[in-house]
């Protein structure tokens, strides 16, 4: 056995000997709520802080500006930087969040107990991402651990905001210059390297009338009834996107819902002004300022329908889409090589999803950013933003294990 092989099995008993551990660590988080919104995420943060100093890492904490988070629509946001230097060269980072949307409703466990069941952690937040707060940090750990000579630096980042976009987690530790990693690796699941996922583009549409009593309604200008030409040209250009086809295995076409409509004064009332929002999936292959530019088009036609109603459209959200450079499928390679070996089956090294994530962030800046992390085959298999969310309780040592594996291929000096 070469001595690359000798460290490699060396990371990978020290991982399944704290496997019990890491598990611990997983649910512990999972019992902390940490949903976004209302978005009060300080309490988590700390949560993890206090694990990380107990593996030995030392922690620099972040706290966003109450004004900032406040204008962003959370409550408190408090990021974790670990920095740990083994040697000149480049620094992998490795960024998973700990807030959660709200469990909703249909849970047949307690979304906060960190229940196992039949070889399944569930629990809101044990897939996206909590399990990957963990993963990392136990992968970081086996590498300090095993001696292995390493030129480089890795990093952990962990943020507090993916869930409504990562402009105060990954995009504000940007910004502020706080980090600025060479290569990324972002939370997902463990049967493929993600590479690429799509933006997504919220708009919120306010058409407005004029309002008038309900006996005289002709002096009115009914805004409900100029949703009408509104809703239909907007589901036509829907099903119009089933003709655009995405070029990145795991997405398939752009899609488009209107998630909310809310209007009108009283029943006796003509409406004055109806609100919808509606979310429009942007594919990697588009660009999504062209994107917005349709949606507008749309909006514009159909009112030529309704004389007297005017329409104020305003930007909610724009995520660009994260699309794969060459530096990036290379890093994927070579993490879907050590991700094979442990998974023991094919490796998909350039996969797609169609959610967006704050991974996006790191990729407008132009580092290579890829995404992998413990979980099951996809977000459905994982119950993920629904009921009964789950981890296969195997797959986070075996993720760890791919991690770690990977950072000493791209650093480490005694093999090369």
């Amino acid at each position: 056995m070469n001595h690359f092989a000798t460290i490699k099995q060396k990371i990978s008993d020290q991982i399944e000997a704290t496997s019990c551990l890491a598990i611990a660590h997983v649910i512990e988080l999972v019992q902390m709520p940490s949903d976004n919104p209302p978005g009060n995420c300080a309490p988590i943060a700390e949560l993890a802080y206090r694990q990380l100093r107990t593996l030995g890492f030392e922690v620099e904490r972040y706290e966003v500006p109450a004004e900032t988070v406040g204008a962003a629509g959370m409550q408190s946001v408090t990021n974790l930087v670990v920095r740990e230097r083994f040697g000149e060269g480049p620094t992998i980072a490795l960024n998973a969040h700990g807030d959660v949307v709200p469990p909703g409703s249909g849970w047949t466990v307690d979304p906060y107990k960190g229940e196992i069941i039949e070889g399944w952690l569930y629990g809101r937040g044990a897939a996206v991402s909590k399990s990957d707060l963990v993963s990392y940090a136990y992968a970081l750990k086996a590498l300090k651990e095993s001696g292995i000579e390493l030129a480089g630096t890795v990093e952990l980042h962990y943020t507090f905001d993916e869930e409504t976009g990562g402009l105060l987690g990954p995009g504000w530790l940007l910004e502020q210059g706080i980090v600025r990693p060479d290569y990324v690796i972002c939370a997902a699941f463990s049967y493929d390297v993600i590479v690429a996922h799509n933006g997504c583009l919220h708009l919120e549409i306010t058409l407005k009338g004029k309002s008038a009593h309900a006996a005289v309604p002709s002096t009115g200008v009914d805004a409900i009834e100029a949703l009408v030409p509104v809703l239909q040209a907007l589901y036509a250009y829907r099903d119009s996107l089933r003709t655009v086809r995405a070029t990145t295995s795991g997405i398939d076409a752009p899609t488009f819902v209107v998630g909310l409509v809310k209007g009108g004064i009283n029943t006796n009332v003509v409406a004055d002004e109806v609100v919808l929002r509606v979310d429009r999936r942007v594919i990697p292959d588009e660009d999504p300022y062209r994107v917005e530019q349709q949606m507008h088009e749309v909006i514009a036609a159909a009112l030529t329908q309704t004389p007297g109603i005017t329409a104020d459209i305003k930007r909610v959200l724009l995520a660009n889409p994260m699309k794969p450079t060459k530096a990036s499928l290379d890093f994927a390679q070579r993490l879907a090589k050590h991700a094979q070996a442990v998974m023991g089956e094919a490796i998909n090294p350039a996969a797609g999803i169609p959610l967006y994530t704050d991974a996006r962030l790191y990729a407008e800046k132009g580092i290579p950013t890829i995404m992998y992390g413990a979980g099951p085959r996809s977000v459905l298999e994982a119950n993920g933003h629904r009921a009964d969310e789950r981890l296969p309780v195997d797959t986070l040592a075996k993720a760890t294990t791919v991690i770690a594996h990977t950072i000493a291929d791209m650093l480490g000096v005694n093999h090369k």
